[in-house]
């Protein structure tokens, strides 16, 4: 929705990956676990900050190595889109597809992984995000219109400098 508004083009980091890896980020992790995906997520993070007036959705995770917030960093924004752990659970659970292609990265149950993964990443997220929106209460359209507004007073104020 934000890469159509900005007549940009739109690309799901992981997505891409599967794409250029051949497999599903479960296939991945089944493989090599964690550590192997995480080395192919930094290698698809390269290339793609490469690219020019692209939007790049990354998953949650990827601030995990520093390598990819200096990248991103240097090469655009981060816009954190938040929301609480019953958000997220609700979400989770009422899209198949992510359930299909989310793997498991704790033994815990669903709700508990992502109110550990939360509570574990919130300060990394707090550390680098350039803006934070919180989607509890947005819908799409509204979240959406909120980043434009940040990102046009974002690339104005770099203007005057």
């Amino acid at each position: 929705m934000v890469a159509q508004k900005l007549g940009k083009v739109f690309i799901d980091a992981d997505e891409y990956l599967e794409q250029r890896q051949g497999r599903t980020i479960k296939d991945i992790f089944a493989e090599g676990g964690e550590k192997l995906f995480r080395e192919i997520e930094a290698q698809i993070v390269q290339e793609l900050c490469l690219l020019d007036d692209k939007v790049i959705a990354t998953g949650g995770g990827v601030i995990l190595r520093e390598e990819n917030v200096r990248r991103l960093k240097k090469n655009g924004i981060i816009i954190l889109l938040d929301a609480d752990v019953d958000t997220l659970h609700k979400r989770i659970h009422e899209d198949a597809r992510i359930q299909q292609k989310r793997p498991n990265l704790t033994n815990r149950g669903a709700y508990e992984e992502i109110e550990y993964l939360l509570a574990y990443r919130r300060p990394l997220y707090d550390r680098v995000a350039d803006f934070v929106i919180s989607t509890v209460n947005l819908s799409k359209q509204d979240a959406a219109n909120k980043i434009i507004v940040f990102i046009n007073t974002y690339v104005k104020d770099l203007r005057k400098d």
